[in-house]
């Protein structure tokens, strides 16, 4: 798309780049901060690839001001960051770390100082380790906890922030986490990951509720960020469609109810019933917890399709989709071995709208990562990221033109990172991080975004 496409966005269209605190910050035993579960996940031998930590990351909580002046030259409209949660509050409750709240006040300082707008995520994965000792997740008083933090997050800066997310991504906590054991806390109860979602999905309604009384502010705009990934049948068959349609409910529908409507899915509670997780998941307090949010952000990266197959078990990370085999996509994969389908995107941004009609959304997370080579001059001329990036964003246009209120699009991500179990093997930045020396150098398709940007501000 871009400068070739002719199409033009809205005026106030925002356009911004996301990243969050474990994969960038470092400093881990630094300013007060206590430790949370992928510290202790990350040690453990075998979770991520290369035995790679997020000790050091891109050490971005020294170099921050630096990184924001970076941001600026791209120039973007907003960045979209986490808040560490063992930042703020080291032990998870109680005493509030000033060091923490002092370091996310100059970074928004800074953001503010060159005209972009903070969005602050509350919860992206990284549970004080404090709590987890207490339960984390599997515990119910974990929505009070939550609820806390985020009330303490909103009086220390909302007069800084306005535009909030409770959660990113839940289901990879809830099963990633609890389930399927590949991400923090690293559990592998098929169940546990029911109980989990329930008690985060009942946080983000608490946490809601919280922060329209703590610090409120006219232009507070509250909201969560799921990732709809598509699941979709890899033929026409029935049983395709069948195992496909299952993990689609664990995978999107679940989060899609209870953030908008505050239910379950009949096949959620289904499972729940399956599991024997039942009695530790109490429909009647989700309805009752509901709390209107503002905009849903929507990440998208890929679809994932599904064969089934007699006798296979369920993927660990789908818990009673019992048979569902995800195939091969279709065409040239990423280095992340996800198919690129953008217009796919459009499709979810569709089915966003016709679950929340009357809220804005915000694509809060899209890119790539590929198998970037740096030239001899230091340059990395990523094409394929570039492709990526203008068919997808074209994809947005083509929602804006079915009539979706799309108010903005964030690259993932701004820097390369700390990418999870992959460790510092795959790279999704618009920008280049040596991870010996800590340089920064802007990669052809950080000056493709800046150069688009600025053309849709022209005239």
């Amino acid at each position: 798309m871009g400068q070739s496409s002719g199409r033009r966005f809205r005026e106030h269209f925002i356009w911004g780049v996301a990243s969050s605190s474990y994969q960038i910050e470092g400093a881990v035993s630094e300013g007060g901060r206590g430790p949370s579960i992928w510290d202790t996940f990350s040690h453990g031998p075998g979770n991520v690839a290369g035995g790679d930590t997020g000790d050091r990351a891109i050490d971005h909580y020294h170099r921050f001001r630096d990184d924001v002046a970076l941001m600026a030259d791209l120039g973007i409209d907003a960045y979209r960051f986490s808040l560490a949660w063992a930042r703020v509050l080291p032990d998870g409750t109680g005493r509030v770390n000033e060091e923490g709240i002092e370091f996310y006040r100059s970074l928004c300082l800074e953001l503010l100082s060159t005209g972009i707008t903070p969005l602050a995520t509350l919860y992206h994965w990284d549970l004080p380790q404090a709590l987890q000792d207490r339960g984390g997740w599997l515990e119910p008083r974990s929505v009070e906890w939550f609820a806390e933090y985020a009330a303490v997050a909103k009086e220390h800066l909302g007069d800084l922030i306005q535009m909030w997310a409770t959660h990113n991504e839940p289901w990879c906590a809830a099963f990633l986490g609890h389930s399927a054991g590949v991400f923090a806390p690293g559990l592998a109860d098929p169940g546990a990951g029911f109980i989990a979602a329930h008690h985060i999905m009942l946080s983000h309604h608490a946490a809601v509720t919280a922060m329209r009384s703590a610090r409120p502010h006219l232009d507070d705009r509250l909201g969560v960020v799921l990732n709809l990934i598509p699941a979709w049948p890899a033929t026409d068959s029935p049983e395709d469609v069948e195992a496909a349609a299952t993990v689609d409910t664990i995978h999107n529908g679940l989060f899609l109810d209870a953030a908008i409507h505050g239910r379950y899915p009949e096949k959620i509670i289904e499972l729940h019933r399956r599991f024997d997780v039942d009695d530790r998941v109490d429909v009647e307090q989700l309805a009752a917890a509901r709390a209107d949010i503002d905009y849903l952000g929507v990440n998208y990266y890929n679809v994932n399709r599904f064969m089934y197959e007699p006798g296979a078990p369920a993927p660990p990370e789908f818990p009673g989709a019992d048979g569902a085999v995800l195939a091969r996509p279709p065409g040239q994969l990423t280095a992340m071995g996800w198919g690129v389908e953008p217009g796919a995107l459009t499709s979810v941004l569709l089915r966003a709208a016709r679950e929340a009609p009357d809220l804005p959304l915000y694509v809060t997370e899209n890119g790539a990562a590929y198998h970037d080579v740096v030239g001899d001059g230091g340059e990395v001329v990523d094409a394929e990221r570039i492709a990526y990036l203008e068919a997808h964003i074209e994809a947005v246009a083509d929602a804006l033109e079915a009539g979706v209120d799309v108010r903005g699009y964030f690259v993932w991500s701004i820097f390369d990172n700390f990418e999870w179990a992959e460790g510092y093997a795959r790279r999704f930045g618009l920008v280049r991080v040596d991870y010996e020396t800590l340089e920064r150098t802007v990669k052809a398709s950080g000056k493709w975004y800046r150069d688009f940007i600025a053309s849709q501000r022209v005239g």
